[in-house]
């Protein structure tokens, strides 16, 4: 099922001069994803019912027209299938962004797995809710996995952040789009004045919580902005990717 729905690009999601920030990007297709939860009755307001919860594991996003301010976009979703096949351990949703001239800006794909609310495990995705979201073959990137971002061993900048309750989303961890925001803290200045970047993945290896301390670490590595975020501990919380 391809879940389709319009939004209008607010002053909120611009940067420079007037074009859609990768946040704002971000924000739509996590609210389109959620729209589209809404209504196979896995959405927010479901989480305590059915006692799971969606967590997201990583972005890939890749910009071919940057809208500005303004345009209403068409966009697509569907959850779908991995070469073929269902898994019942993880899922993949793809994204389109269509401008008003029907023009193909954006794609972006993503990965998730469903957690017991009360226990904090991953469970299985079961045929029922598989036929829910009548789960498509159609992709967006040719590779259709997500591969593991390499983790420098050397990094050139660093910065320290404490997680405000600000950052929290509903399911109690720092909310996934700011993780985009610091790394673009961590970048120099340099680097960060090129931006907007067109190609972005972001990882996601463990949740951060309230009043937790975590450094991020940028590092040009093979031609890519790299941000690492880790908590005290130094274990690796996320990836940031920017080209």
């Amino acid at each position: 099922m391809i879940f389709s729905e319009e939004f209008k690009i607010q002053s909120k999601d611009i940067g420079k001069e007037n074009y859609i920030k990768n946040r704002g990007i971000l924000e739509i297709l996590e609210n389109i994803a959620t729209h589209h939860s809404d209504l196979v009755g896995y959405g927010p307001n479901d989480i305590e019912k059915n006692g799971i919860t969606w967590i997201l594991l990583d972005w890939k996003l890749r910009v071919k027209k940057r809208p500005k301010y303004g345009t209403i976009l068409k966009v697509n979703t569907w959850g779908r299938t991995i070469n073929g096949e269902i898994k019942k351990t993880y899922t993949y949703r793809d994204f389109e962004i269509y401008d008003e001239d029907n023009n193909l800006c954006i794609i972006a794909t993503s990965k998730w797995v469903l957690i017991n609310i009360s226990t904090g495990r991953l469970i299985k995705i079961d045929e029922n809710i598989i036929s829910k979201y009548e789960i498509e073959n159609k992709k967006v990137f040719y590779n259709a996995e997500l591969d593991k971002i390499s983790i420098p061993e050397n990094f050139s900048n660093e910065i320290g952040y404490k997680v405000s309750r600000r950052d929290i989303d509903l399911n109690e961890h720092m909310h996934n789009l700011y993780y985009l925001d610091l790394a673009y803290e961590a970048l120099p200045e340099e680097v960060y004045k090129r931006r907007p970047f067109n190609d972005i993945r972001i990882q996601y290896k463990r949740e951060i919580k309230v009043g937790e301390s975590i450094t991020c670490r940028y590092t040009l590595y093979n031609g890519k902005h790299i941000v690492t975020i880790c908590n005290k501990n130094n274990m690796v919380c996320a990836i940031v990717c920017l080209n």
